[in-house]
């Protein structure tokens, strides 16, 4: 795979965006010694001198400038979120504390520990550290971050402009006025779209293509030069009318593979194209045509944009499985809730690899590896989400 380049944009735009560099604190985290709790604040020194009835200087507000102590036994009044006064090191809480004209009495028996309810300048963070690394994904947390360290301007891995192309005679569209009944409406195109931008991995635009030599040339010709990706359905197999490898062929790109040894999605093909962009043919029945993206497609555009590889998702079988080919196999599970706190995974079999609709309410499939021909109930497994 390629690496992406780098763009910079608008904070509000980066959800589930792509780190392109590491984000350095612009100044101490927090940038002042900051108050946790309402109350007031003392210099610790005045407590141990005796002192339980401070005299108040002032009141201290969040976003304010601080108001100094101004001497011994007095106090000011603190909120929370406020700088904490010159001169105090300590706050006691309000409920610890009674007001008494212009006086702060604390309450008897309550003993203070000093520094207490402060959030220290720079103890998260020191000015010039590191807050998020390069391919970090952002999420709330990370906006967060970024709003925080004024960046108001993201630098991020541009997407890639994705061409999806669904080839058959047998497709039309979903908003076609009629449908014959040798006919199908197009949904890998539809699902594959749905993929990439559920997992913010490019900006897509989707074509279909008939089973024809010279339309294929044409269009992939052109859908190639104007896009980064292409990700192609149908026509990869070994039949007569499957043209997309020899039409690949024929357009330059260069076949890393084609064929692997698993089910559903055998006849998946991959290679790239004379100007080194990716190109993915994936098997044209739709179970084959998801599974592939989620399997191969994703994780490699993660890959092109440099994010953090994603640690293995594991679960557990919630029943066997009988595997009936020696083949690596996908099977399309849905979650069941287990009393014990373990992820329990169902196996929900297709029943070929054209049912796509009973993939509905699937949280993805597990890969069985074909190092064994059975699996049994409690046996823990990989996951991959849709």
């Amino acid at each position: 795979m390629p690496r992406f380049p780098a763009t910079h944009e608008p904070l509000a735009a980066c959800v589930d965006r792509v780190l392109a560099a590491d984000v350095l604190a612009d100044r101490d985290h927090p940038p002042f010694d900051r108050v946790t709790m309402d109350g007031i604040a003392v210099a610790y020194v005045d407590w141990s001198a005796g002192v339980r009835e401070f005299a108040v200087a002032g009141t201290q507000a969040a976003g304010v400038p601080p108001l100094a102590l101004g001497g011994p036994g007095r106090c000011v009044e603190v909120m929370t979120g406020a700088v904490l006064p010159p001169g105090a090191d300590t706050v006691i809480p309000v409920e610890r504390v009674e007001r008494v004209g212009g006086s702060a009495r604390v309450a008897a028996g309550y003993e203070p520990a000093q520094g207490q309810f402060i959030h220290r300048r720079g103890s998260d963070r020191p000015a010039g550290s590191r807050l998020l690394a390069a391919g970090q994904r952002i999420g709330p947390p990370e906006v967060a971050v970024l709003a925080g360290a004024g960046c108001h301007r993201v630098p991020v891995t541009a997407l890639p402009r994705v061409a999806v192309v669904s080839t058959g005679d047998e497709l039309v569209d979903v908003d076609a006025p009629a449908i014959a009944p040798h006919q199908i409406r197009s949904s890998n195109d539809w699902a594959i779209a749905a993929a990439l931008a559920r997992h913010r991995l490019g900006t897509t635009t989707r074509a279909r293509l008939p089973d024809d030599v010279g339309a294929l040339l044409r269009e992939i010709g052109r859908l190639h030069d104007e896009h980064d990706v292409l990700i192609l359905s149908g026509g990869v197999s070994m039949g007569q009318f499957d043209f997309v490898p020899r039409v690949l062929e024929h357009l330059g790109a260069d076949l890393v593979f084609h064929r692997i040894e698993q089910r559903p999605g055998r006849p998946m093909w991959f290679g790239t194209s004379r100007d080194g962009k990716p190109i993915f043919a994936l098997p044209g029945n739709p179970v084959s045509t998801l599974v592939c993206t989620t399997r191969y497609v994703l994780p490699a555009l993660r890959a092109a944009l440099g994010a953090t590889e994603e640690p293995e998702e594991l679960a557990t079988l919630a029943e066997p499985v009988e595997l009936g080919a020696d083949l690596t196999y996908f099977m399309p599970v849905a979650l069941r809730a287990s009393g014990g706190g373990a992820t329990l995974v169902e196996p929900r079999p297709t029943n070929t690899s054209g049912d796509f609709v009973s993939l509905a309410g699937t949280i993805g499939f597990v890969e069985l590896p074909r190092t064994r021909r059975r699996y049994e109930a409690g046996d823990v497994v990989r996951v991959f989400r849709w």
